[in-house]
């Protein structure tokens, strides 16, 4: 693909990066292609603008004041008025932990710092030219933003449901999304009347039982998959959701008589709450 011009002339694009002194020729670079910037210099800042300026592209850094680039990109995703806006990541951990991380949350590309502002400029170029192939709708596009309650509550959402085998923590959940651990409580009990352990609490019960009803993996491979240490605790904290054991909740969905082999034994599940 020709990367000799830009792939949509004058595109805005937003540029989030706490060191200026790099910015500088990557700057007069995209200037140079005729692109129209904004800059701002930590992850809420960014998160503002592109709320306020719907930037074709963003370039964000990750390792930021205030709010990591992750965590905003999470939060960028997680709203419908921006959630169509191409991130490219620029950073200086070279890991490979760390890039997969920065797909994870949801950013089509990853630059290493240091960095050429010709490679950066062309990466541009192509993921505009990408988005201007698969344009948002225009009713997407002029979406109203939702409010910082619906934004936290929809990207932690979406962070929960890739970790349904490790559990984390209040804390680390917090910190993934930018926030505190009380403000990401007040979201949920806002939002949606329960505490997000409540909510996880549910998700990974729903989880079991499309497994339970569907796979013929067994109870030990479905405690596993939803995050439990044992088949006996997830025994338990599934009768207490569902009213019934694992095997009898399977056989009531497939119409058969419970399996020979029951759930095992009665012990409290493993988990802390939220």
């Amino acid at each position: 693909m020709s990367v000799s011009a830009p792939a949509a002339p004058h595109a805005h694009i937003l540029i989030v990066d706490d060191g200026p002194d790099e910015l500088r020729l990557l700057v007069e670079t995209l200037r140079r292609a005729n692109y129209r910037l904004s800059v701002a210099f930590d992850g809420a800042q960014g998160y503002d603008r592109a709320i306020a300026g719907r930037p074709d592209l963003i370039l964000m850094d990750v390792r930021m004041p205030r709010m990591d680039g992750h965590a905003t990109c999470r939060r960028l995703k997680a709203n419908p008025a921006t959630a169509h806006i191409p991130v490219i990541f620029l950073s200086s951990a070279a890991q490979a932990g760390e890039r997969l991380a920065g797909l994870q949350s949801g950013g089509v590309d990853y630059v290493i710092k240091p960095y050429s502002a010709e490679e950066v400029l062309a990466r541009v170029q192509i993921h505009l030219a990408l988005a201007s192939g698969n344009p948002a709708p225009k009713a997407v596009q002029e979406t109203f933003s939702l409010d910082d309650d619906e934004v936290l509550v929809q990207a932690t959402k979406r962070y929960l449901a890739n970790h349904f085998t490790d559990t984390p923590a209040l804390e680390s959940v917090a910190r993934a999304l930018g926030t505190s651990e009380k403000r990401l409580s007040h979201a949920f009990r806002q939002s949606l009347g329960m505490t997000v352990f409540e909510y996880f609490r549910g998700e990974r019960m729903a989880y079991a039982q499309r497994l339970l009803a569907t796979t013929s993996l067994s109870i030990v491979a479905i405690a596993d998959a939803v995050g439990f240490s044992s088949a006996a605790n997830f025994s338990t904290a599934f009768r207490e959701h569902a009213g019934m054991s694992p095997s009898t909740y399977r056989s009531s969905k497939r119409g058969h008589e419970p399996a020979a082999v029951q759930d095992q034994g009665d012990s409290s599940a493993s988990l802390s709450e939220y």
